[in-house]
């Protein structure tokens, strides 16, 4: 069974369609790289999976479990990274990997151990104590995704996650989801980078106007390849 499976999966905002009938199908461990112009139901795909946007039509199946009648089972098998961090500025880090923590039931003790170490990971352990509303974009980027681990998810969402991180900030995201992946964790990353792409995903996707349009093994594309596939393969 696919971990994340899609059957016609629809979904419109009014009378506009942004995606239209899509089926597809994860294996558990698999990196999936989602490449696609603004505008081409890149986070509308991801915010379905992730339970923060129904469907309009379709079905949505993660790990067995059928959204929206399943929800909360399949929340707990998520760690997402969306556009706007999901934090708490007026509360610490550390206040908000608390909060969270408790979202998930995780026990205090380990929570702040396994948040301890995440922190140290992307390079906020000093910072663990100030408040959020004082760290730079790129730092809250570090934290949006040190909350998504936290609960030790089987599936990640990442939605452009890269974005806002400088390069020492890209650098720790790579390890991270190289170190996920070596651990069988199965991600869905959309990104507008081709080197991203190229180096982390065993798999790749383009999306356009809500269909898939492509979906290939990575494992003999390089990032220069992967742009002229692009190039070639989305309308202007």
């Amino acid at each position: 069974m696919p971990l994340i499976e899609t059957e016609d999966l629809t979904k419109s905002f009014g009378y506009v369609p942004v995606i239209k009938r899509l089926t597809l199908k994860i294996e558990r461990g698999e990196c999936v790289a989602l490449l696609g112009a603004n505008g081409s139901g890149k986070s509308t795909l991801l915010r379905m999976l992730s339970s923060l946007s129904k469907a309009t039509g379709g079905v949505i199946r993660i790990g067995g479990w059928e959204l929206p009648r399943e929800a909360t089972s399949i929340r707990a098998q998520i760690g997402m990274v969306a556009h706007k961090p999901l934090l708490y500025e007026n509360l610490t880090a550390a206040e908000n990997l608390q909060f969270f923590g408790r979202l998930y039931h995780l026990d205090p003790v380990k929570n702040k151990i396994r948040a301890d170490i995440l922190l140290e990971q992307v390079g906020l352990a000093r910072r663990a104590n100030d408040l959020v509303r004082t760290f730079s974009r790129g730092m809250q980027q570090r934290l949006s995704i040190v909350r998504a681990l936290l609960h030790d998810p089987d599936i990640l969402l990442l939605d452009e996650p890269h974005t806002g991180l400088d390069q020492r900030g890209v650098m720790l995201l790579n390890e991270l989801i190289m170190a996920a992946r070596a651990e069988g964790r199965t991600i869905l990353m959309a990104t507008h980078e081709f080197n991203h792409a190229a180096l982390l995903a065993t798999r790749i996707l383009i999306l356009e106007r809500g269909s898939m349009i492509l979906d290939r093994p990575a494992a003999d594309l390089d990032s220069a390849q992967l742009a002229a596939i692009f190039a070639e393969q989305v309308s202007a």
